[in-house]
């Protein structure tokens, strides 16, 4: 079985926690890096396997990610998780490549506009730079994953609508410069399921065996809702944030991530195995919360808990 086989099974749902990297992105205040361990724990306690843990970038321009080797290190440790981490420039790669981390993420826009202004840089440059990472990987590292992720791919606050049809050339591009996974981001929450659901559907022909992912913002409370509409129409990789936190600095009116302990309720009780516990993610929110207490968190899950009587497919 191949690496990529491993870590991302066609034949079952892998949910990415990203809340130690895009949850982090806005907040006023942020964990420190031993609240960012506990958390990390707690949540690969309760069955977590895949952590997005940060961004390499300038620790000047954004301190809340200045431990991301600590936290590389930290899911290292736990010996059956997986961590990924941003990278967007040739410095983010290059430092990137000296880590254990398993998964290096680069960022497409669907537009130019945002292109310029989430990389200042052109699609076809950033296209370039999944390239160049994927020539790092085969040369140094062959375990590493390289994750192409599209932002803006269902619509742009700053261009407005996205044709669908530039959004698989996009994809075809990336998976052409080596990317292993593909994945398309609601970044500021535009989609409704239709569209979801059409556009995984397109991914899942493109892409074949090979995974692809959803990440969703629940800006317009559509996010269960189009993550259900992903799962109907072949998605098996998708992206949630603890307590629903997150939001893209760089794309006016974006907000939190689609509520992970909810996205678990949803698969479990779409006959989707998670083998997550979430009463146990109780406890990782916990941590969140007392070390953020001016962030909003949201969920439904946190307000109702589980059913008592819910028969885990797990």
């Amino acid at each position: 079985m191949s690496n990529l086989a491993r870590i991302y099974p066609h034949d079952r749902v892998t949910l990415r926690e990203v809340g130690l990297r895009d949850g982090l992105q806005l907040v006023r205040k942020w964990p420190d890096t031993d609240e960012k361990q506990q958390w990390l724990t707690r949540e690969h306690a309760a069955g977590v396997r895949h952590f997005e843990i940060g961004s390499f970038l300038p620790a000047k321009s954004f301190p809340q990610f200045a431990d991301i080797g600590e936290m590389i290190s930290a899911v290292a440790a736990l010996g059956d998780a997986h961590s990924a981490a941003l990278a967007l420039n040739e410095r983010g790669l290059d430092d990137a490549m000296q880590t254990a981390v398993g998964e290096i993420v680069c960022v497409i826009s669907a537009t130019e506009d945002h292109s310029q202004a989430n990389m200042r840089r052109s699609r076809a440059d950033a296209i370039e730079l999944v390239r160049k990472a994927a020539s790092l990987r085969d040369a140094h590292a062959p375990d590493k994953i390289i994750n192409a992720g599209i932002a803006m791919a269902f619509g742009c606050s700053i261009s407005g609508d996205v044709e669908p049809g530039e959004v698989i050339r996009l994809a075809e591009a990336c998976l052409e410069a080596g990317a292993d996974v593909v994945g398309l981001a609601d970044t500021v929450g535009y989609a409704g399921p239709h569209q979801v659901g059409a556009m995984s559907k397109a991914m899942a022909r493109l892409c074949g065996e090979r995974p692809f992912s959803i990440h969703l913002h629940d800006t317009r409370g559509m996010g269960i809702a189009n993550a259900a509409a992903a799962l109907d129409n072949g998605a098996r990789v998708l992206d949630g944030s603890l307590g629903g936190l997150g939001g893209c600095p760089f794309a006016p009116g974006a907000t939190g991530n689609v509520v992970f302990e909810d996205l678990v309720f949803l698969c479990e009780t779409m006959g989707f195995a998670t083998g997550i516990d979430l009463s146990a993610l109780k406890q990782a929110r916990a941590i969140a919360e007392h070390s953020m207490p001016d962030e909003a968190f949201y969920g439904a899950l946190a307000k109702a808990g589980p059913p008592a009587n819910l028969k885990w497919s797990a």
